[in-house]
């Protein structure tokens, strides 16, 4: 049965203020259920117009109160076309309550969502990165189109999320956004964390993602050879530009550091250590996660090079990741390398080449990176054929002995 919504704006004559301007009040009807409260305006009683239910006049006065009370109107009519579309029955209390933010705020997915991102921009700075608030702000939006493109609504009841609705979101994010697996899998994991504050608020009982699977797939991830790397390190740049961001490449690939990381390092991060080394020593913007960093001769003389060069404590004065990766990938196609060039490259070459291949630990690996669990190390990491190679030379003069024995019995 189709409601009958009213809405009345009228003043209580018998309760004037100190001016004697009197107090605006609101009543929603829905059927036969009645609610009244107070608009927080009040109105000189020569101004207003009972049979209108608004002021009457052409002065400022009278047009600034009638824009107020019209901004209120369209607000209470769409806070009612909202609990109407997220189905169920609709009360004047339900109404009244979701235009004065009580109760029904975060009965809604999107607004649950839209309240999580207000708290989480006001942690950024204090244990939160505007990155990762970027992210959520980006699959806000995503989420906000596909319930409108599917449900043809503005927001969606926390009680009708099911395992329909996240199947279907995957659908959208791969036919509609035109996503890979991967990038699925990541966005998933912050939908499942804004259910999970739902269901820590007492907001949601069943689990919508309870039997949805999905996996990251592997990834060839990039990486430079040392000889590689040698080339990059030796060939001539076209410009100071393109110098510094080769440089900061290496830097990264003789570090393990990411783009923000090493854009945040200063001189503060420099100390030496009880082992007369000289160290950085930081925290991933990232995870947050300590990673301390030996450093070896060559990141030691670019620090060098740009030493004095930011006009303050930061180390380097690192362009944007944009700009990073639009010189790199032309600088890679100077090399002829295969791969894309990235900033990112250069720490899956850390990784790779510079260390594990080496023989380091993939622990020792794992601590350096930052990593807080070993199996992203695994991911990041490569074993080069040099590097098996190696192994197996190492293998077979340990089984020298063995393996002369029973070749005579062949």
């Amino acid at each position: 049965m189709r409601s009958t919504f009213k809405l009345l704006f009228y003043v209580k004559r018998n309760v004037p203020k100190s001016d004697n301007s009197l107090p605006l009040m609101g009543r929603i009807t829905i059927n036969k259920g009645i609610v009244q409260f107070s608009l927080k305006m009040s109105v000189p009683p020569e101004l207003w117009d009972s049979k209108a239910g608004k002021a009457m006049g052409k002065s400022e006065k009278a047009k600034d109160i009638n824009r107020q009370l019209e901004q209120i109107r369209v607000t209470i009519n769409n806070r009612y076309q909202e609990i109407i579309q997220a189905g169920g029955g609709v009360t004047a209390e339900q109404v009244k309550n979701a235009y004065l933010g009580i109760g029904i705020k975060q009965d809604m997915f999107l607004k649950l969502f839209a309240w999580h991102n207000e708290l989480f921009a006001r942690k950024v700075g204090n244990g939160r990165t505007l990155n990762t608030y970027k992210k959520y702000c980006n699959l806000y939006k995503l989420m906000q189109a596909y319930i409108l493109k599917e449900y043809n609504r503005e927001d969606i009841s926390l009680k009708e999320l099911n395992l329909s609705f996240i199947n279907g979101f995957e659908h959208f994010l791969r036919t509609v956004r035109e996503c890979c697996t991967n990038t699925i899998w990541l966005y998933m994991i912050g939908v499942k964390h804004i259910i999970s504050v739902a269901r820590n608020e007492g907001l949601l009982v069943v689990n919508p993602f309870a039997g949805y699977m999905i996996s990251p797939e592997q990834v060839d991830r990039g990486f430079l050879s040392e000889e590689e790397l040698q080339l990059l390190m030796k060939a001539p740049m076209k410009n100071k530009s393109y110098e510094l961001v080769r440089d900061l490449f290496v830097f990264a690939a003789f570090t393990g550091l990411a783009y923000s990381d090493i854009k945040n390092l200063t001189k503060n991060n420099l100390q030496t250590f009880l082992d007369g080394h000289l160290w950085i020593i930081t925290r991933r913007q990232k995870t947050n996660v300590d990673s301390n960093i030996r450093l070896l001769d060559v990141p030691k003389r670019i620090i060098a090079k740009y030493e004095g060069k930011t006009g303050d404590d930061r180390l380097f004065a690192v362009p944007s990741n944009w700009s990073c990766n639009n010189i790199l990938k032309n600088i890679g196609k100077q090399c002829g390398f295969k791969i894309k060039l990235t900033f990112h490259v250069g720490r899956h070459t850390f990784s790779t080449s510079l260390t594990l291949a080496k023989g380091m630990p993939i622990e020792t690996v794992s601590r350096i990176l930052g990593h807080t669990n070993i199996k992203t190390t695994q991911i990041y990491a490569k074993i080069t054929n040099e590097k098996v190679s190696r192994d197996m030379e190492l293998l077979s003069q340990k089984l020298a002995g063995l393996e002369k024995q029973l070749t005579a019995t062949i």
